[in-house]
């Protein structure tokens, strides 16, 4: 069984989770709408990966027969001023997401909950991956600044991008 407070924790993550998803949604229609589908593309597989996390968490949760509670999801922005600016956020919310893991983490090793922090392990490594990734695409946009050239491979390059489940 979960404490309380790993439960109401990790109840906390699937809403984190699912405003990862609504976020990256909104830059899916913000990139889309200045006819970048390439990198609308990788938001919106993003977004489905969010919600498989979520969905881990759920399940998790369920598994140690404990309530998921769903709470509101705030709405996240809706403008930027460019693709970089987008990246960068993507980036910057990543790395808020990896400090909320090694939170959780933290307080499994805290409760000795063995259970939750083998499951916690999952995340850690996924969100090495999570920041990587999004630091990779803003050191590229970063290189190419304005150059409608460089936009339009970096747009088509992300553009390629399959899936949003596990392994992507």
């Amino acid at each position: 069984m979960l404490s309380d407070k790993m439960r109401d924790a990790l109840n906390e993550q699937i809403n984190a989770e699912m405003y990862s998803a609504y976020m990256y949604l909104s830059m899916a229609t913000y990139l889309e709408d200045n006819n970048y589908t390439g990198m609308s593309s990788w938001m919106k597989a993003q977004a489905q990966e969010e919600m498989f996390h979520a969905m881990k968490f759920y399940g998790f949760i369920n598994d140690r027969r404990a309530r998921v509670t769903l709470k509101q999801i705030d709405a996240p922005p809706t403008e930027w001023e460019s693709p970089l600016a987008v990246f960068k956020d993507a980036f910057a919310h990543e790395q808020k997401v990896t400090g909320l893991i090694h939170k959780l983490v933290d307080m499994a090793e805290d409760e000795k909950d063995h259970a939750t922090r083998s499951f916690l392990q999952w995340f850690v490594d996924e969100q090495v991956e999570e920041e990587s990734s999004t630091d990779e695409i803003v050191q590229k946009l970063t290189m190419v600044g304005d150059k409608v050239q460089g936009l339009y491979i970096i747009d088509r390059e992300l553009g390629g991008r399959k899936g949003g489940g596990e392994g992507e």
